[in-house]
């Protein structure tokens, strides 16, 4: 009988195994993840920024919570990629590849905004502050490159703790047609409640500053697909001959692509200069466009070329970024708001 069982036992565990989702379930449950971890993400987003402004503000005043209170997510969203999207992304991928992609590339990307920091040194820029803002991207990458290298370390402790003390694992393993289809299930719930709720919010409340908020979480999802959409040019190079193959060009496009938009719809608020106006263009800006981009992401790529034998290649990925990123967004904001004047 114990023979038996253990024979019943292993086909069991080799039916799972080999147990695979088809094509098309496959694709809209990515499509499903990214868009409920992208949404949650731009909900913390605005929950860690009214957080970390109120702190700062009550510890030393509204002129020192202005100037880094936009920053917290991205050394947050950092931190935690060294722990979800480095050392404990196999065991996240064990449990479901699809809660590791809705993680890392959803929640984590879309915690972390590029455009929105490049959009905050091109206001310093416009104002004349050309040191404050050079600092802001030197000292912005120095600080979100050591905090994806705590989070390295601080989850590599974590996870030599847990294995001294021996703790065991879930089964939690979203593996057979069951659960997953009880998971999407749940997540369309969830997507069609955060949808729902933020519709309707928006619709009694267009005039209030949390409308922002809520266009965000409408656009948010588009965001985050185009970039995952994007994420397969990484690893692929250029041309038929794959050259340059050590780029993450779906990353770089990723970002640029999103710094050149938040910068045209930076402009075209300054040009309309009304509620509705700047309304609007701020929730595209916050929820499409922050999850368009993203700095752990950015960070991990940054992090992994500095580890091996090239490390030259991750100080000239983040400098190509950073550059272009702030020279396109010089040229579509920065020149039209000074030859025209804009307050």
């Amino acid at each position: 009988m114990i023979g038996s069982k253990e024979v019943n036992e292993k086909h069991v565990q080799e039916k799972e195994d080999s147990w695979r989702l088809p094509p098309l379930f496959e694709y809209v449950s990515c499509l499903l993840y990214l868009a409920v971890f992208g949404i949650l993400g731009v909900i913390s987003v605005f929950l860690l920024q009214v957080l970390t402004r109120y702190l700062l503000q009550k510890l030393f005043g509204p002129g020192i919570a202005r100037v880094t209170s936009d920053s917290s997510p991205l050394y947050v969203g950092s931190f935690l990629m060294g722990w979800w999207g480095v050392v404990f992304k196999p065991r996240i991928s064990s449990v479901s590849d699809h809660l590791a992609i809705g993680l890392t590339t959803g929640y984590l990307g879309s915690l972390t905004t590029f455009s929105g920091w490049n959009q905050k040194m091109l206001d310093l820029v416009v104002d004349g502050e050309w040191v404050y803002a050079v600092s802001g991207f030197l000292i912005g990458l120095f600080l979100a490159a050591y905090s994806i290298k705590l989070g390295v370390g601080t989850a590599k402790c974590f996870q030599l703790a847990t294995q001294r003390l021996n703790c065991g694992h879930c089964n939690w393993t979203v593996n057979t047609w069951r659960r997953h289809l009880a998971v999407m299930i749940v997540l369309v719930l969830m997507l069609g409640l955060l949808w729902t709720l933020s519709g309707t919010l928006l619709s009694k409340e267009f005039s209030s500053t949390e409308a922002q908020l809520w266009i965000a979480c409408i656009v948010a999802a588009p965001g985050v697909w185009i970039r995952w959409f994007l994420a397969r040019l990484n690893g692929r190079g250029l041309g038929q001959s794959g050259i340059l193959k050590w780029v993450p060009f779906g990353t770089l496009i990723a970002n640029i692509s999103a710094a050149c938009i938040m910068a045209g719809l930076a402009t075209v608020k300054k040009a309309v200069d009304t509620k509705n106006c700047n309304t609007i263009a701020t929730g595209v800006q916050f929820g499409f466009l922050g999850c368009l981009s993203t700095v752990s992401t950015f960070m991990a790529e940054y992090h992994a070329m500095e580890e091996s034998s090239k490390f030259w290649r991750a100080y000239l990925y983040g400098l190509v970024t950073i550059l272009a990123a702030f020279a396109l967004g010089i040229l579509i904001y920065a020149v039209p708001v000074w030859s025209r004047g804009y307050s």
